[in-house]
């Protein structure tokens, strides 16, 4: 990525969105003209047993644009308890309208990358879009699949899942998929609120039991996030 020009990289995420198979939902959502779609998916791609989990958000994206939410999420303090600084490389998991992926971009540059990854390939066609307007050139994107983010090989230093792991179909499978990213000493940070799963949140208790299954040891737990008695920070490494 370093020492690509913005066409450059323009015209690789024009190619890149054309050669990837096409997907049905995301973990965010996007575009009202696919609520139909991704409503009937999402039913279709719903674990048959475990536990429920919730219909991703299919309206407008732009709800994820407040002006307090920097504020309210603390998220400089999120990234620098992810270690997610100036050439380290992010993932931003179930990334929806870009809102992380374009302050994850802005801390790591110039030679750190940031890989917006989600199932809906119309969110990968409006963070493509953002990310040019707003003259970002150190952001990838990657259509994933709901039980694996396909991200390359040992390509990330740090991950979020902002608000997003309720969403995820095949939890378990798709974190173990994730392993196969992360460079040594990587972390896993999930922002989530307690549920029961199909409420668009989850028990924290759950998500450390699932972590677990798939290899991972939790290694710091906060509460800061929002500050609503019910939204949690949870930081991952692989065991």
């Amino acid at each position: 990525m370093n020492g690509l020009s913005l066409q450059n990289v323009r015209v690789w995420g024009v190619l890149f969105l054309l050669a990837m198979p096409v997907a049905t939902t995301g973990a965010h959502g996007a575009g009202v003209a696919l609520q139909s779609q991704s409503k009937a998916a999402a039913v279709q791609q719903s674990p048959t047993k475990d536990r429920p989990t919730s219909a991703p958000y299919s309206g407008d994206l732009s709800i994820f644009e407040y002006p307090d939410r920097d504020k309210k999420l603390q998220i400089d303090r999120v990234m620098d308890l992810l270690g997610i600084t100036v050439g380290k490389n992010v993932a931003d998991i179930g990334a929806g309208s870009g809102w992380f992926t374009v302050r994850a971009a802005r801390r790591v540059a110039p030679t750190g990358v940031v890989i917006a990854e989600d199932i809906n390939p119309l969110v990968i066609e409006h963070i493509g879009k953002r990310v040019i307007k707003e003259d970002l050139s150190n952001v990838k994107t990657v259509l994933g699949a709901p039980d694996d983010p396909r991200l390359p090989t040992g390509s990330v230093d740090a991950v979020l899942m902002l608000k997003v792991y309720h969403e995820i179909a095949h939890p378990v499978a798709a974190m173990k998929a994730l392993r196969t990213a992360l460079r040594a000493g990587a972390k896993v940070g999930i922002i989530d609120k307690n549920g029961d799963g199909a409420n668009h949140g989850v028990n924290h208790d759950v998500v450390i039991k699932e972590m677990g299954e798939a290899g991972y040891k939790m290694v710091g737990t906060y509460d800061f996030t929002k500050a609503d008695g019910q939204d949690y920070f949870l930081i991952f490494e692989v065991r």
